[in-house]
């Protein structure tokens, strides 16, 4: 299976997919800890994806979303943003709407 498929797979078989830097537990990047705790705060369930362990993953998921940052958010299977993103959908409460 090639990198894109195994994505696609990913954020089709889980309604809300995290692609971040570290765990859940021990986000290694700010950014990444912050849409954590967007998440966290919305009493999401989600699958975390930890793209520093697998550089094909890392690299893929740029290209898939044709987006150059992680964390990157989606939620049944549609790409939703990165953390600045996330912070002003939840803001606005658009985030907890899409999560529900």
């Amino acid at each position: 299976m090639d990198v894109q498929e195994k994505i696609r797979t990913q954020v089709t078989a889980n309604p809300v997919v995290l692609y971040m830097k570290g765990t859940p537990q021990f986000p290694q990047c700010g950014f990444s800890g912050m849409a954590v705790q967007i998440l966290k705060a919305c009493g999401a369930e989600y699958v975390a994806v930890d793209v520093l362990t697998d550089p094909e993953i890392r690299e893929g998921i740029k290209i898939y979303a044709n987006w150059p940052t992680i964390p990157q958010l989606y939620i049944n299977g549609e790409f939703v943003g990165g953390a600045d993103i996330m912070r002003e959908l939840y803001e606005s409460n658009e985030l907890q709407e899409m999560l529900a």
